[in-house]
């Protein structure tokens, strides 16, 4: 395995985790959201209750009418108290999740940009062989047209020996 195809495999791994965080996120988002429409609705509940019991006391309020709305409103008000603690357990898992995800975006963008560098250190390489063979092979053409210039001058001129005999 190369250097470049492990670090693509790397990249490959960081890409599904990144989007895996991202998911974590959507999913967060929507469980937050959920829980602040919770909250919401508990608290439109308890400020339609307390009018409506504003306009009822003004006609009628008995002494066991006026107990039992404090019950149900100290219980509306726990459950309210009892949702705002799973927003801020969810807002924390939000802020998590987020966080996650740039952290993995972060690791991504740093294997793409090592993968980029490798591949741009491999094609350097191949640029430099392809050279080397060009240069090799110019080197041969150009000592074969010498050696064949060579020859052909030799073959022109008559030899010391023969001119003597």
């Amino acid at each position: 395995m190369t250097a470049a195809s492990s670090v693509q495999l790397a990249t490959d791994v960081a890409e599904r985790k990144r989007d895996e965080a991202a998911l974590e996120l959507v999913q967060a988002q929507r469980t937050h959201r959920f829980a602040q429409d919770q909250l919401d609705q508990l608290d439109t509940y308890a400020a339609e209750t307390i009018a409506r019991w504003t306009v009822a006391a003004q006609v009628s309020a008995t002494p066991e009418l006026l107990r039992h709305h404090y019950q149900f409103m100290e219980r509306l008000h726990h459950a309210i108290g009892l949702q705002r603690g799973v927003m801020v357990g969810e807002s924390v898992q939000l802020e998590l999740a987020g966080q996650v995800l740039l952290q993995a975006d972060f690791r991504l963008a740093a294997l793409k940009q090592v993968l980029r560098k490798k591949k741009a250190d491999m094609m350097r390489l191949q640029i430099r062989r392809e050279q080397k063979q060009m240069d090799e092979f110019a080197a041969l053409q150009f000592a074969r047209v010498v050696r064949n210039s060579t020859d052909e001058t030799s073959r022109d001129r008559p030899s010391a020996l023969s001119s003597t005999d």
